[in-house]
């Protein structure tokens, strides 16, 4: 590996890579408390990146830098920690657990060319872990399985390796196992060696004694037949099945073939503390693993969305990057996180910003040409600059202005735009208020940035409710999305959620309205009499002349008509806006100087007023349209809350996955409000829902009451 560096604090010297097939981009996946960013941690330290592992209890680990995440004591972003093994750099990406912040776990799987599944020896394998792993094998994506925490009280590595084997199926294999009790070590199926690491890392190597090697014996079988069946050479099972003993060169050269592939997924037992498996996970990492140059580059189109060539990690070829997260930084501003797929960024050099496709989560479509100053290889929060980022590997720069998480990064000759990835829909509304005019510049200016960095929050200023509502992923979102706005200077409190209402006739009425002033020697006079029909959901305003006779002169009808929709659109019994009425004008007085447009506007708007007095006005609710994905051990759970939500059933289906079901339904949206976080305490996060609007209904007396 050829390098240039600099030192610039904390982390060591920052390496710039020439050669693609000499990187590896790891992205670890896995449930809250697995173990994540302490593995990452333990791998810096072991691998000289970092003089001695911090803790997640202090606050004191590279990655978790973010303040909200210290509070939390959990990662709540996505975080870059490179290091070096033999002449091979790993990217290791390290990702929230918590189900709130899936939106960076799935940045880092753009990122990334292989997943690092972490699960804890002592929880088993939980359904979000299981539904990821799932959407992994669907795209054909490198897999491997690490037991960390073997230090746990209750932690049981074996059970916790059937647990993977069943949760994730076939392909799932130990390469080692812990050594028998007493023993500080791993011992090597295929090699039938003990790695010793009473003595810390690096392990001390020898000999599994006969004990050993009789807790070893099926296991091994099992493995070697798992790598024999992915094998491209057909003649190695019929050998090995005749007593052969195949070479152990042929046996890891054929795993890290399949692994590479994405069908054979090996298990490695760690246990960062004590520094166990720390050695043969990172062989694993760089002899297993593929290079960015086994990697697909997404889809790419010109900013028309017309076709481009397809690409691969040639250091050569047309630069390509993607902005897989944005962040501010007190001191620096801006910083965004960038994977090269194609081309070379350098220093000194301007570069094309595209955006597109994201206008409904605030994002709206953007093209603009920047410089970029300085590129730095990213270790947590430090940024240590380089001199350049080949294809396949990862940097941070800084002052783009305009970058934001999901942007393509191309050459301003021949702009290009990435395929987007898949974002999930935040669907918990919180509503925020500033205290103070001046918090309210505040909160304006750290919103656009929060927005900018985050594809999973989206902002919507509704006109009706007159509330600024951000939708997060869930309430430990909201609780992060809040912290960074109080610490950019907005005071911010939060308030209920309203429902955008309807109001409308529900039976027919009559109205009159009179606007008769004198003023300053200048009058006002319009009277219009009116009935009011209720119609159909959807139907919105008719109006209807049938004035006889000229009582209201015709240049004066559109007035009424005028009057009537303002009204509407302000609302009469609970300052919601009106909807799906007919209203016919059938008579109505002028004076022929002191009658004007403006006077029938104000009768027309005072005669429906009128009519409401006379008649009976209800409220409208909306109504979605909601698509339940849920293991169907929950089904009768949730179709009991759906139904308590005065939700109707459409009816359930088999989902995309056997054991899931799918389950359409209509709910209130008032009933939809904390969905997110009643749905995942029902089935422990294993489900899903979309939601879209299909209509509005008549709310129940009961509960109109209470808004009126």
């Amino acid at each position: 590996m050829a390098s240039k560096h600099s030192e610039n604090g904390d982390g060591g010297a920052a390496v710039a890579v020439d050669d693609p097939a000499k990187v590896r981009n790891i992205v670890l996946v896995g449930p809250s408390g697995s173990g994540k960013t302490t593995l990452t941690e333990a791998l810096l330290a072991a691998s000289g990146v970092i003089s001695r592992a911090g803790t997640v209890t202090d606050g004191t680990t590279v990655c978790d830098h973010d303040p909200a995440a210290q509070r939390q004591q959990r990662s709540v972003g996505l975080s870059v920690a490179p290091l070096v093994h033999g002449d091979v750099k790993i990217n290791l990406i390290d990702t929230p657990g918590y189900a709130d912040f899936v939106g960076e776990v799935r940045a880092g799987l753009r990122a990334a060319d292989a997943a690092l599944f972490v699960v804890c020896a002592a929880e088993g394998v939980d359904p979000a872990t299981i539904a990821l792993w799932a959407e992994c094998a669907a795209v054909g994506m490198p897999r491997a399985v690490v037991i960390a925490r073997l230090d746990h009280q209750r932690a049981d590595a074996m059970a916790e390796m059937r647990a993977c084997q069943e949760a994730f199926g076939a392909g799932v294999l130990p390469l080692y196992l812990p050594a028998a009790t007493g023993k500080m070590g791993l011992l090597g199926l295929i090699t039938r060696r003990f790695f010793d690491y009473s003595g810390g890392f690096p392990p001390t190597i020898g000999e599994a004694d006969e004990a050993d090697l009789a807790l070893i014996d099926e296991a091994r079988n099992e493995l070697i037949e798992g790598i024999i069946a992915e094998s491209e050479d057909e003649t190695l099972m019929e050998r090995y099945l005749e007593g052969e003993e195949i070479e152990t060169e042929t046996l890891i050269k054929d795993l890290e073939t399949a692994v590479a592939r994405g069908t054979f997924h090996p298990v490695l037992p760690v246990c960062a503390t004590s520094g166990v498996g720390l050695a043969e996970l990172l062989e694993a990492l760089t002899g297993a693993f593929p290079s960015p140059l086994e990697h697909a580059v997404p889809d790419v189109t010109d900013v028309h969305g017309v076709g481009a060539n397809s690409l691969c990690a040639d250091p050569d070829g047309p630069l390509v990057a993607e902005v897989v997260r944005t962040a501010i930084d007190s001191y620096v501003g801006r910083v965004s996180l960038v994977r090269v797929f194609s081309g070379t960024l350098r220093p000194e050099r301007p570069v094309h910003i595209s955006g597109h496709g994201m206008a409904d989560r605030g994002h709206e479509d953007h093209d603009n040409d920047e410089r970029v100053a300085h590129i730095y290889s990213p270790l947590g929060s430090n940024l240590r600059e380089v001199s350049y980022c080949v294809a396949g590997d990862i940097c941070a720069l800084t002052k783009l202005g305009t970058a934001e998480t999901g942007d393509t990064v191309s050459s301003p000759e021949k702009p290009l735009l990435m395929r987007p990835w898949r974002m999930p829909e935040p669907l918990l509304p919180v509503a925020v208020v500033a205290k103070t005019r001046s918090d309210e510049d505040a909160l304006s200016r750290n919103l656009n940035r929060l927005v900018a960095g985050d594809p999973t929050l989206r902002l919507e200023r509704n006109a009706e409710t007159h509330q600024l509502v951000l939708w997060c992923m869930g309430e430990a979102h909201a609780d992060v999305v809040l912290a960074r706005l109080r610490a950019g200077g907005a005071d911010v409190d939060t308030e209920p959620v309203k429902v955008a209402l309807r109001e409308t006739f529900a039976a027919p009425a009559r109205g009159k309205g009179r606007h008769v002033k004198q003023s300053g020697g200048h009058g006002q006079y319009a009277v219009c009499d009116i009935d009011v029909e209720p119609l159909p959901v959807g139907s919105g305003l008719e109006f209807v002349d049938k004035v006889v006779g000229g009582s209201v002169p015709s240049q004066y009808i559109s007035s009424v008509e005028k009057g009537v929709r303002a009204q509407m659109e302000k609302g009469i019994q609970a300052g919601y806006p009106m909807v799906d009425i007919r209203v016919t004008l059938f008579d109505g007085k002028a004076h022929s100087v002191d009658s004007s447009d403006a006077a029938f506007q104000t009768a027309g708007s005072l005669a429906l007023k009128d009519a409401a007095a006379n008649g009976r006005v209800s409220l409208l609710e909306p109504v979605d349209h909601v698509a339940v994905r849920l293991p169907d051990e929950h089904l009768g759970t949730v179709l009991g809350d759906l139904s308590s939500r005065r939700g109707r059933v459409l009816g359930t289906e088999a989902a995309d996955q056997p054991g899931y079901s799918l389950v359409r339904a209509e709910v209130p949206a008032t009933a939809l409000l904390r969905y997110a976080i009643d749905l995942r305490a029902m089935t422990s996060g294993s489900a899903t829902f979309s939601r879209m609007f299909s209509r509005y209904d008549p709310l129940p007396e009961s509960i109109a009451a209470q808004v009126t």
